[in-house]
């Protein structure tokens, strides 16, 4: 049991209607998990009003509803606290419900367009391989120490975060690195949480579907680094443009990275290919496994958050160099007689796609194919199908454009959208084969020695979510097992 007026501390409110000096449960903020003694905050969603079931919870025995406008019939028995921003309220209670475990560990959040992912999972694996209990939030899974727990989204909902957080303080957990996505800060998830650190990988073309404008979206990410506190540091990518930007009213230690830019973290790539890179970081030499320019900001980046926490130079660059990739990131897979490369990476925007396939042609000798294999997700941003399209047909030999996630939306229609991108010129590049096993496999057909294959956009993801039924896909498992076949 929680008494409520704890639970509501820092919370602004705007009015009271009963006591909070009262013992409750549990926290929801679906009517449908309400049981006798708990708290439901009624939030304003997208598509659903939590307002709307207010009288739902109140029957199931909630003894006090958080709420942005107060209902015209109010229950004797509840406590009724108006507050402003009920998403707010919502992650400051979560906080309280857990007693703040983020302040009882060193929290480091991600953001950007593109990186975050392997920013996340990077850290994590070189704080582990450093011997530290170490935590992940990320979009691919969230883990504990080793232990693995499943997940949904990229910033999971306030209460969930401060769980998750709550398991890794009871767990020993030193440090945790979370991704930080525009709609896990403009929906205030990360709000009431302690962060030590904050990071910035770029800022390209992506979620305007949910966001107005791109000055929009870029201002959603800077208020993750307007609230990091004086103690904590903020180092971002000087080679992207919005990175100073992200700093202008940080309280926190400004600091950077950059391939092309002096500041305070810098490397220069000494050597690219298929292997692995060779870089030199801050005048010392590194090999890494990973490949490509994109992947040397994201090791540049890895570096500088672990050399703000205070971890010897020598140590980070000899674990970084025994790291291995992020599934789904530029993962390869290759034949042993046709000597053909199939790379699995999650590109689904414009810019990212262009990384991995500029890193590719910066790495192949021209005298073999490169085959993308491509799409674009349904009920997203519709914006950006035709220039991803645009991308692909004009770095690419040929191009299979295939669905992706369509969700609820025809597939014709995203690849045909998609395909109104293409020019003139390249459209005897083009393909399309809507259902994406056979336009994989079709690839597979198509690739003689020594062809490369690129399969972007779903990357880690085991499932394709069709008609708003996810079912089982996994284009690593798939490819191969194609890829297999031709070795028999």
């Amino acid at each position: 049991m929680r008494n409520l007026k704890d639970l509501l501390y820092k919370v602004s409110l705007e009015l009271v209607i009963g006591p909070t000096d009262i013992a409750v449960s549990q926290v929801h903020f679906d009517s449908r998990a309400i049981n006798s003694g708990d708290v439901f905050i009624a939030l304003k969603g997208t598509a659903v009003d939590g307002h709307q079931f207010i009288e739902k919870a109140v029957a199931h025995g909630a003894k006090a509803v958080i709420l942005e406008d107060l209902p015209d019939y109010r229950s004797e028995n509840v406590t009724y606290v108006q507050v402003n921003s009920a998403h707010e309220a919502l992650a400051l209670i979560g906080a309280n419900y857990y007693d703040n475990p983020s302040k009882d560990l060193k929290l480091i959040g991600v953001t950007g367009t593109n990186g975050k992912t392997t920013t996340t999972s990077l850290l994590y694996q070189l704080f582990k391989k450093l011997g530290f209990k170490t935590g992940l939030i990320s979009t691919v899974e969230i883990l504990i120490d080793g232990k693995v727990v499943p997940t949904k989204h990229t910033t999971p909902d306030p209460l969930t975060i401060n769980s998750h957080l709550a398991s890794m303080r009871d767990a020993g957990v030193d440090y945790c690195f979370m991704e930080v996505s525009s709609h896990g800060i403009d929906q205030e998830r990360v709000t009431g949480l302690h962060f030590v650190g904050g990071m910035f990988t770029n800022l390209t073309h992506d979620h305007l579907d949910y966001h107005n404008s791109f000055a929009e979206y870029r201002d959603v990410k800077k208020r993750f680094f307007d609230m990091l506190p004086s103690q904590a540091f903020a180092i971002t990518n000087r080679d992207d443009k919005n990175g100073e930007f992200m700093l202008q009213n940080t309280k926190a230690r400004k600091l950077g990275y950059a391939l092309k830019t002096y500041t305070d973290y810098r490397a220069q790539i000494i050597e690219n290919q298929f292997g692995g890179l060779q870089l030199k970081v801050n005048n010392q030499e590194l090999w890494t496994k990973m490949i490509g320019e994109f992947n040397a900001y994201n090791v540049l980046a890895i570096y500088g958050c672990a050399i703000e926490l205070g971890l010897d130079s020598t140590e980070v660059l000899e674990a970084i160099s025994q790291l291995d990739g992020v599934s789904g990131r530029f993962q390869y897979f290759t034949t042993a007689a046709q000597r053909i490369t199939a790379i699995v990476d999650y590109a689904h925007t414009p810019d990212a796609l262009k990384n991995v396939l500029e890193t590719i042609n910066a790495i192949r000798t021209r005298n073999e194919k490169l085959i993308t294999v491509v799409g674009c997700g349904g009920d997203r941003d519709k914006s950006k199908r035709p220039i991803m399209a645009n991308i692909a047909a004009s770095l690419s030999d040929q191009v299979i454009f295939t669905s992706d996630n369509p969700r609820t939306e025809n597939p014709d229609v995203i690849l045909a959208d998609m395909e109104a991108g293409v020019e003139p010129i390249d459209f005897k590049k083009t393909l399309t084969v809507t259902d994406r096993k056979n336009a994989i496999k079709t690839a597979v057909q198509m690739a003689q020695e020594n062809d490369i294959i690129l399969i972007a956009g779903k990357g880690h993801e085991t499932y394709q979510e069709i008609n708003g039924v996810r079912l089982d896909f996994n284009d690593r498992l798939i490819v191969a097992d194609l890829l297999k076949q031709l070795n028999k």
